[in-house]
């Protein structure tokens, strides 16, 4: 099958498009044809380890010290076809569409991928497609969707309240949008002035260009501020959240890491930055959502696999809108 194999730690031009072994599934596991997968930021930071030292450090230690161990695939989502069953799978049977992740695991940009048909914690997992979905639309959905929902649910809004998103315009914030949305809030997004139609075409009620304008000094205080990109410091919201109020960082930088215990310590406001673990019933509740109209996807562009070089170059711009899918060639039917 064709893969996407990553040879090395750096640039784009690390990730070459190679035959590698077909997988055979397991007996707890699926076998897919994957017709749709991703490139998020996230797997940018993770081909070139741009982390900070002891995370980079973490991650060689685990994915390998000077390089990438063995046939080292990326992708963490991915919708498809269940083309095999392994002997003990109840859930599923060939044929069957479906969407969900690899998560840490990876491996999604191929061909062919197996995963758990019951996964435990952060073992990603997979679910029936949602009926109105294509399978790119799909395939954006089990890590933005999820982190989003991971984090959101960890702020127990409620209706009224005043939710901000900074980072609003990428693969999480799109979903977080509309998830605070569902859940009762009024929601301002920050992002960057191409992205701002896109997000009041979301529900955003409020919008701030980040170029051009801080959220922090515009007199309005937040119940929540969800920082997707972790580029606001503690000192600088301090004035923008309510005393009880709420941060949640998907991604945060090194000194929220260090100052964030801190604030936990010495205030009545949450800090909650933690590893977004999803599960199957997150990927079942997403997709009741998606079908009932209630949520959809943004797809910025789409490349062929053998165009994942390209497609990392431009999700490092930082000027993606939404998700870039990468399509699979095979025949795709819905």
């Amino acid at each position: 099958m064709k893969a996407i194999v990553w040879t090395a730690y750096g640039p784009p031009e690390v990730l070459e498009l190679r035959q590698v072994e077909k997988p055979t599934p397991k007996a707890n596991e699926v076998l897919i044809r994957v017709y749709a997968t991703t490139v998020t930021a996230g797997d940018c930071e993770m081909r070139s380890l741009r982390f900070p030292f002891y995370f980079s450090l973490i991650m060689r230690l685990w994915r390998g010290l000077l390089k990438p161990r063995g046939t080292a695939i990326l992708g963490t989502e991915l919708a498809g076809e269940i083309e095999a069953v392994g002997r003990d799978v109840k859930r599923f049977k060939e044929g069957d569409q479906v969407f969900g992740s690899a998560s840490l695991n990876l491996g999604a940009n191929a061909e062919y991928i197996c995963l758990l048909a019951e996964p435990g914690e952060m073992e990603g997992g997979v679910a029936t497609k949602p009926a109105n979905m294509t399978y790119a639309e799909a395939a954006t959905v089990p890590f933005g969707g999820r982190d989003a929902l991971h984090f959101l649910r960890k702020a127990d809004i409620q209706s009224g309240q005043r939710v901000l998103i900074n980072g609003a315009g990428g693969s999480i914030g799109v979903f977080a949008v509309q998830l605070a949305k569902h859940f009762g809030a009024e929601v301002a997004a920050v992002d960057s002035a191409a992205k701002l139609d896109m997000l009041r075409a979301l529900g955003a009620d409020q919008v701030f260009d980040y170029t051009r304008e801080d959220f922090t000094e515009s007199g309005e205080v937040y119940d929540v501020i969800f920082d997707v990109v972790g580029t606001v410091s503690f000192s600088r919201s301090a004035r923008a959240i309510t005393r009880d109020g709420t941060y949640l960082l998907a991604n945060p930088m090194r000194s929220q890491m260090l100052s964030g215990p801190w604030a936990r310590l010495t205030g009545s406001r949450r800090v909650i930055m933690e590893t977004a673990s999803g599960t199957v019933d997150d990927l079942v509740y997403l997709r009741e959502l998606v079908e009932a109209g209630e949520l959809r996807t943004v797809i910025d562009r789409a490349y062929p696999l053998e165009g994942i070089v390209e497609a990392h170059r431009y999700v490092e711009t930082g000027r993606k809108q939404g998700n870039v899918v990468i399509t699979v060639g095979h025949d795709q039917g819905p």
